[in-house]
Order: C-alpha cells, then sequence, then structure tokens
C-alpha cells in the first residue's frame, strides 16, 4: 500500500476561510497584524516550524536568495523541536485536507512553500 495521499493547501491568513481549506493551521512564529483571532478561524497556531529569526533576517524576502533560504530552511525543519512539530503537522496532513496559512505577501517565496513540499512528499 502507498503513502496516503495529502492535500496541503497554502493561503494568506487575510483570505477569506473557505470549505476547503479544511484543518486551518498558522504557521508564521509572530502574529498576523490587523487579524482578529476571530477571523482567522484557526484550528492551530504551529510557531515551531517557522524559519528562525537569524534566518529569515538573513534572507529578508530576497527571491534571489530563496533557493539558499529553502536548503537552510529544511535543514532547520531537521532539528528536534521542529522536526516534532512537522511530524504533527504530517499527521494532520493524513487525515484530510490541510490550509497552511502565513502573512507573507510573496507566499511562492516563503517558508510556506517549502513546508508544503516538505509535507507532500512521500517518507
Amino acid at each position: 500500500m502507498g503513502a496516503p495521499q495529502r492535500n496541503v493547501r497554502i493561503r494568506r491568513i487575510y483570505d477569506e476561510p473557505e470549505e476547503a481549506d479544511g484543518a486551518r493551521v498558522l504557521i508564521d512564529r509572530l502574529w498576523p497584524r490587523g487579524m482578529s483571532r476571530d477571523k482567522a478561524r484557526l484550528d492551530d497556531w504551529v510557531k515551531d516550524v517557522a524559519p528562525s529569526d537569524e534566518l529569515r533576517r538573513w534572507y529578508r524576502h530576497d527571491p534571489e536568495r530563496y533557493a539558499g533560504f529553502a536548503r537552510r530552511y529544511r535543514a532547520e525543519l531537521a532539528e528536534p523541536g521542529r522536526a516534532e512539530a512537522l511530524d504533527r503537522l504530517r499527521e494532520r496532513a493524513a487525515t484530510g485536507p490541510l490550509t497552511l496559512l502565513t502573512a507573507t505577501r510573496d507566499v511562492g517565496h516563503s517558508h510556506a512553500t517549502v513546508l508544503a513540499e516538505e509535507l507532500s512528499a512521500p517518507r
């Protein structure tokens, strides 16, 4: 039997919730500006999968640094606390749709994209 099919989506926290979102999980370390907890409609907030402050400052959301950022972020995800949080997200993704939420404007060059790839990859 193959690995379970994972339905992992990425959306901005500021987008209106949708029925297809399934479990809505914020993956940023800091709470998003201007967003109330009621409006966010979160199922969880997993700060431990966010990139370190050091990595975030180095990256500065510069698309030219994205490949290096992704490599370094994947290495961070292997660290004990982050690896446990990643495993919890994997378990959640295996049971139904999972939407990773971030305040990042450029979602395609963000930790959310790397995280979604990690969660969707077979183990």
